[in-house]
């Protein structure tokens, strides 16, 4: 969903550790320059392809990725999102359930083809955004239980912090300290829910979160954590 310039942002940010909005600003200072020019010249050896095509069909998904795959060498396909691909021509009056059905059964068969896992982000329904409870679900999955039924490992990314800070209280009340405490509890944290795992267990793991960079890292112990939200 995002271009190659915002992708490259984020990647750069994420391993200088420069905040991507202060990169996009070009707010930043000389060591952080420096960091960012080692984080370019290191991202320059990798061989990362963004195919920016909009509207593209799983046919034409298809024959991009046997091409490169036969070129330059594929390890690892990742479609943003699945919803954007679009199903054959001969299905295309088909409700958009069937379509994705269709887009999902050829990204299985396509991972087997060319020995290569495929990661496909997917939209959520909005029913998740009417319950109290907003962790996702694998029945959140938008347009398809297909997805659910062909891919080996469905994740799910849930922050309470999300959700908590747009519910902050008026300052200097018992509900803004009680706020405060529930805030200190969820700040920086990431559960990476295992909704599916065809060869192995389910369950969460809590990961520590820096938005300002999108990096995702082990979470340290709580005695290494800030004591209150904001310090």
């Amino acid at each position: 969903e995002m271009s190659a310039e915002q992708l490259a942002t984020r990647i750069i940010a994420e391993q200088s550790g420069v905040p991507s909005s202060d990169i996009r600003r070009g707010r930043i200072t000389e060591g952080q320059f420096a960091s960012i020019v080692e984080a370019s010249r290191l991202m320059n050896t990798v061989p990362l392809y963004v195919d920016q095509t909009g509207g593209l069909g799983i046919g034409q998904l298809a024959a991009r990725a046997r091409r490169l795959k036969r070129q330059r060498g594929l390890d690892l396909l990742i479609i943003d999102y699945i919803q954007l691909l679009q199903g054959s021509s001969r299905r295309g009056s088909d409700n958009r359930v069937q379509e994705v059905t269709e887009i999902t059964n050829q990204l299985k068969a396509l991972s087997k083809e060319l020995h290569v896992p495929i990661l496909a982000l997917s939209q959520l329904s909005r029913q998740v955004e009417n319950r109290d409870d907003k962790r996702p679900q694998l029945s959140d999955l938008r347009e398809s239980g297909s997805i659910e039924q062909d891919a080996d490992v469905v994740l799910f990314v849930y922050r309470e912090e999300y959700y908590l800070k747009n519910k902050e209280p008026k300052p200097g009340t018992i509900e803004y300290e009680q706020w405060q405490n529930e805030m200190s509890q969820v700040h920086g944290i990431a559960e990476v829910i295992i909704g599916k795992q065809r060869h192995g267990p389910t369950g969460t793991v809590r990961l520590w979160f820096e938005d300002s960079v999108t990096r995702f890292s082990n979470l340290a112990h709580e005695d290494h954590l800030p004591a209150t939200y904001g310090s």
